[in-house]
Parts: C-alpha cells; structure tokens; sequence
C-alpha cells in the first residue's frame, strides 16, 4: 500500500484535541493523505468500531488501518479500550498503537499484555513528530501485510452489532 496513493482510515481515540490537531498538522507537513478521525474518548471510539449510538450507518465501510488510542482518557480510559477490542474476533485484527505521553514501565507492559500492537510515546518537539509519523505510516503502509478488513452491516441479525469479512491479505 504507498500512503499516497491509496486511500486509508485511521482513528485517534485522544481527550486532548491539541494532540489531535498537531498530529494531523504533522500528516500534512508528511505529504500523508488519510482520513483521520478524531474520537475525544474510549465510549466514541468503541461505538464509532460497533457501528452503535451516533455512528450507526448501514451502509458497508472499511476499518481503520489502525488506531492510534491515548492512555489516560476519561471514562472509558485507553486500557479498557484495548481490553475490549482484542477480546472482539471481529476487531482483534486492527492494529492498535497506544500513543501516550505516559513513560511509565508499568504501562508499557500492561498494554502489551492487553494486546497492543505498539507503545509510541508522544514526541516534544516538531522533528520529532514529523520523523515518528514518516516512521509510523511507512512501517504500517509498506513494511507489514495486514489483512483486508470491511465492514458488512447486518441489520437482520439483532444479535451483532456487524459482521466482517476478512479476505486475504493484501
């Protein structure tokens, strides 16, 4: 996949809009056309993934390439997030990369235990975020092979939230 030319989803699931806006000024900065989505907490992004509350939308959509998913949110915080969506068969696959300013040991291992794909802290300076985004897409775009994942809505079937098909790798 070249991050230029196909067309991806990626949600960040971030409280702080101000992280949400610099890293989507770092894509720009990137030459990195995605559709970033921004989700100001866990409940959000959970109901944005079950297609439930506000995001319900019967027409069939991809996922996100992967999520980018702060630690330290209110309510429904990043660990219980991660918790959930490893424990979703239909889910499990999107790659999950806690992005958090949180440096501590004890962190990292419990989100590693929980199922996390990655644990990137935030960078401080504008360098620095530019070269973890460049490093970020390049590795997740053209370095490993993901599954092709699609939604199919299923609004027959009470019982599930959606159904997924998983095709063959890309």
């Amino acid at each position: 996949m070249d991050i230029n030319q196909d067309s991806f989803t990626i949600l960040m699931a971030d409280d702080d809009v101000d992280d949400f806006f610099l890293f989507r000024e770092g894509l720009i900065e990137s030459r990195i056309d995605c559709d970033l989505r921004h989700l100001p907490d866990g409940k959000e992004l959970m109901d944005c993934l079950l297609r439930q509350g506000k995001f319900i939308d019967p027409e069939p959509g991809p996922l996100p390439l992967f999520i980018l998913l702060d630690l330290n949110m209110p309510g429904k915080n990043g660990r219980d997030v991660l918790t959930e969506i490893k424990a979703i068969p239909e889910l499990k696959h999107i790659p999950v990369i806690v992005y958090t300013s949180s440096r501590d040991e004890e962190d990292i291992r419990q989100c590693y235990a929980l199922g996390a794909n990655s644990y990137i802290n935030k960078p401080v300076g504008w360098d620095q975020l530019i070269n973890m985004i460049m490093n970020l897409f390049s590795y997740w775009t053209r370095t490993v092979r993901l599954p092709k994942i699609e939604f199919i809505t299923s609004p027959k079937n009470a019982d599930h939230q959606f159904q997924m098909r998983l095709d063959n790798a890309i």
